[in-house]
């Protein structure tokens, strides 16, 4: 599917028209918390957006890419959910009142989305003119996965290590103190300066944008098409910041999501790796159609989130059993 530069200028207006409204309404008035309420809402909107634009999909280019659209959705959707525990261990590090919270995951995932739209050119481009790189990509998926599955394993939390982006600008700019209400630069003693505000922003920007290494050969695994892997990588960053204000502290009840994930990517890259095999005409390797991927990725996301929430419950339950009577 080679979609006309109109398309891709339309869908590129749209998401900053949207995420320009957004902003603006997070943005107006005075600093307030995002309620529960309000993240219900939007995380709404804009799955409501995602399934809208599948559903156009499919009305003009037919069912085969609408499933690579709603895989790569459900499967970059669901590996953001893991990024949230490292969004929450960068928001504690930092000390981020929750006031100021949507607006640092509004900008910071509204640079992700720029830079991953320079990451995926590069990636479709590189696959194009080099097609053994689809070997790399489902080898290293695999790895991603193993390594998922023995960190969580080991017990070993999420860390947070600030990136060469995050320390360029901690040594080039000079920053505040505290907090400076949302401002990300001041003016003191005539001295511009940049705030912590500043610095949570590229921290979340720049975390994101590595939490793509797996996720975008993951969805390359999926579709080979640029504008479905922009599409489904959009739609899902632009509910990311509603979904860690919707789901708060059921994100510690999710036990099992690293293993969902790992089961995910690892099932992709073996994709990968037996299409490539297909494609360079080796009799024995499959070719997986969309719809197959799209029922695994969906079974593996409902079962590891609904086994989570069992075993939290059961775990509550023991919990109070053997909390000591009181006298």
């Amino acid at each position: 599917m080679n979609e006309p530069l109109w398309a891709w200028i339309a869908v590129i207006a749209g998401l900053l028209l949207v995420l320009a409204i957004d902003l603006w309404i997070v943005d107006r008035g005075e600093a307030r918390e995002f309620s529960m309420r309000q993240a219900s809402y939007w995380v709404t909107f804009y799955v409501t957006l995602a399934v809208l634009f599948g559903v156009v999909l499919w009305m003009t280019v037919g069912g085969d890419k609408a499933g690579e659209f709603f895989a790569g959705y459900i499967t970059e959707y669901s590996l953001s959910v893991d990024n949230l525990f490292v969004f929450l261990i960068i928001m504690s590090r930092f000390a981020v009142p929750r006031i100021y919270q949507h607006k640092v995951l509004l900008v910071g995932i509204l640079l992700a989305l720029v830079m991953r739209g320079i990451f995926i050119a590069l990636g479709a481009a590189a696959l194009e003119r080099f097609s053994w790189l689809f070997y790399v990509f489902g080898a290293f998926l695999v790895y991603t996965a193993v390594n998922l599955v023995r960190d969580h394993l080991k017990g070993e939390d999420e860390e947070f290590n600030e990136n060469i982006m995050l320390r360029w600008v901690r040594r080039a700019f000079p920053t505040t103190d505290g907090f400076v209400d949302s401002k990300v630069t001041v003016k003191i003693d005539g001295k511009r300066m940049v705030t912590p505000m500043l610095i949570v922003m590229v921290a979340i920007g720049t975390t994101d944008l590595l939490f793509a290494l797996d996720s975008i050969p993951a969805i390359f695994g999926l579709t080979k098409d640029a504008f479905i892997v922009f599409t489904a990588n959009a739609f899902a960053l632009m509910g990311l910041r509603q979904l860690y204000f919707l789901l708060g502290g059921l994100l510690q009840r999710l036990v099992y999501i690293s293993y969902g994930l790992a089961f995910i990517l690892g099932f992709i890259g073996v994709k990968l790796v037996l299409e490539a095999l297909h494609a360079s005409d080796v009799s024995w390797a499959p070719a997986i159609p969309i719809w197959v991927s799209l029922s695994v990725i969906g079974a593996t996301i409902v079962i590891t989130t609904a086994a989570s929430l069992i075993k939290a419950r059961m775990d509550a339950r023991k919990g109070e059993e053997t909390q000591p009577e009181q006298v």
